[in-house]
C-alpha cells in the first residue's frame, strides 16, 4: 500500500456527526450472508464511532470454490456496492504492471535479471532512454527485478518531500494545475535532477511509485519495440493482460490522460475529510501521475476474477512464473515480492491507496479463497490519527467474511 504523507494543515476539525438512517440487509434469506452482513456492517459502525464521521461503505466480495458473496454495508441505500460499481483501485494497478513485465519475461521479450541500461533483446534500444532526465542515482546497476520489488531504492516523488516541494511533487504540482498532463521523463527526471536516492539498489526495501513509473515505461519500450510502431503501458495491459484477447478478459481499464478522469456509473464516490473541516465527495481525478503504480479501475469481481485467476495459473502467466511474482521476495521485507504482497490469512495480492479509496485484493491457495475490500472512505483530521483506521477496518472485514466461512480470520497477533 502507498506510504502517505500529510499535508493538510488546520484547526477546524469536523463536528461529530452519524447518520441515522444504517445499513439496509439486502438478503434474509441465506444465514451465511447475514453473518457476513452483520459482522462488516459492525465493524463499519465502530469505525464511524472512532472517527466521529459518517462512513459511506464498507464492502466486501468473497468467493470460495463453492460460494460467492458481495456484502456491501452503507449508511444509505445509495452508496451500496454491487457487483457492477466501479472504483479506483489504486496501487492493486501494481500487480497488472507485474503480470505484464512477466509475461514479456515468458514470451523472451525481457529478462527481469537484465539492468535498465540494457537494450532490449534483439534490438540496440535500452530498456530505458539515455536522456538526463533518467540519469537516476546506481541507473547503471539498478535491475527490472529490483523494481518490481521496490528494491532499487528509487525515490518515490508522490509520496516523500522533495526539495522544494515538501508536500511531494505530484501533490504540488496537482495543488497549483490540477488538469496537469504527467509523464514518465517527468517524474523520473525529479529523482535525477535533485540526486534522490534511498539506497544502493539490491541492498533494501522502499516502496516506491516512481520505480513503477519506470516500469510502465519500460512496457511501454518493449512493446513499442515488438509492435514496430509507437505503443504506450496500457495497450500491452489490454491486449495481453484484460482486453478481449487475453486469457481472462476484464473490463478494467488504466487510463494515463489528465482529461480522462471520470469512471463509468454507478461508481462508488469517495468521500475525504480534511484538517480544516472541508469535505469532498468525487470519484473524478487526475491519474496522469498514476500510471502503471496505480491507474486502474474496475469493479470488486473484476478483481476477484483477475487475482484468482492470476494466482491459480489459469490466466497469462504459468505457474512456476506465478511462484517467482509471489516468492522472490525483496531484501529486507518478509512478504513482498514481484508486485505482489503476503498478508497472513488473506493470501497473496496486493492493497491500494488513493485519494479517498482503499482497496485490496487477495487469493489463498491454501484454501482456495478469494477476498476483495474496498472502502471509499479518507479522514485526514485529528492531524492523520484516524488516516489508517480505515484502512485496518477494510482488512478486518476481509477477515470476518472469511471466519463467516469457517476459515482463519484474523491473526491472533494482530500482526496486518
Amino acid at each position: 500500500m502507498k506510504r502517505l504523507v500529510f499535508p493538510f494543515v488546520g484547526i477546524l476539525l469536523l463536528s461529530l456527526f452519524f447518520i441515522s438512517c444504517e445499513s439496509t440487509v439486502q438478503s434474509g434469506a441465506d444465514p451465511v450472508y447475514d453473518k457476513i452482513y452483520k459482522s462488516v456492517d459492525s465493524i463499519r459502525i465502530a469505525l464511524q464511532t472512532a472517527t466521529g464521521k459518517s462512513v459511506p461503505s464498507l464492502n466486501v466480495f468473497i468467493s470460495s470454490p463453492s460460494q460467492e458473496y458481495l456484502v456491501s454495508s452503507a449508511n444509505h441505500s445509495e452508496n451500496l456496492v454491487t457487483k457492477d460499481t466501479y472504483f479506483r483501485f489504486a496501487s492493486n494497478t501494481k500487480n497488472f504492471t507485474s503480470a505484464s513485465v512477466l509475461n514479456m519475461q515468458e514470451d523472451g521479450w525481457l529478462n527481469i535479471n537484465d539492468k535498465i541500461i540494457d537494450t532490449i533483446p534483439g534490438s540496440n534500444t535500452t530498456y530505458v532512454p539515455s536522456t538526463s532526465d533518467w540519469n537516476v542515482p546506481y541507473k547503471n546497476q539498478i535491475t527490472i527485478k529490483e523494481l518490481l520489488q521496490h528494491s532499487a531504492g528509487i525515490y518515490d516523488v508522490s509520496n516523500d518531500t522533495v526539495p522544494g516541494y515538501n508536500d511531494g511533487y505530484v501533490r504540488h504540482t496537482l495543488g497549483v494545475d490540477p488538469n496537469h498532463q504527467f509523464s514518465a521523463p517527468e517524474l523520473v527526471g525529479v529523482v535525477s535532477t535533485f540526486n534522490l536516492s534511498y539506497f544502493p539498489p539490491g541492498t533494501n526495501n522502499h516502496y516506491s511509485n516512481t520505480g513503477y513509473t519506470m516500469l510502465s515505461e519500460i512496457i511501454a519500450r518493449v512493446y513499442s519495440q515488438h509492435a514496430g510502431t509507437s505503443k504506450i503501458y496500457s495497450d500491452y495491459i489490454y491486449n495481453y493482460i484484460t482486453g478481449g484477447s487475453a486469457p481472462v478478459p476484464l473490463g478494467v481499464r488504466f487510463p494515463h490522460l489528465a482529461s480522462d478522469n471520470v469512471i463509468p456509473s454507478p461508481n462508488a464516490p469517495a468521500t475525504v475529510h480534511y484538517q480544516d473541516g472541508s469535505v469532498i465527495t468525487t470519484s473524478v481525478f487526475n491519474k496522469s501521475a498514476n500510471v502503471g503504480e496505480g491507474n486502474g479501475y474496475g469493479t470488486m469481481s473484476m478483481l476477484s476474477t483477475y487475482i484468482r485467476s492470476m494466482m491459480t495459473g489459469t490466466n497469462a502467466l504459468s505457474n512456476e512464473t506465478v511462484n517467482l511474482m509471489k516468492n522472490e521476495l525483496a531484501p529486507g521485507s518478509p512478504n513482498y515480492a514481484l508486485g505482489c504482497t503476503l498478508v497472513t490469512n488473506l493470501g497473496y495480492g496486493h492493497t491500494g491507496a488513493t485519494l479517498g479509496y482503499f482497496s485490496c485484493m487477495f487469493y489463498d491457495p491454501l484454501i482456495g479463497v478469494t477476498v476483495v475490500g474496498m472502502i471509499p472512505f479518507w479522514d485526514l483530521t485529528n492531524n492523520g490519527v484516524n488516516f489508517y483506521k480505515p484502512f485496518y477496518a477494510m482488512l478486518d472485514a476481509c477477515w470476518s467474511a472469511r471466519s463467516a466461512l469457517g476459515y482463519p480470520g484474523k491473526p491472533v497477533t494482530g500482526d496486518k
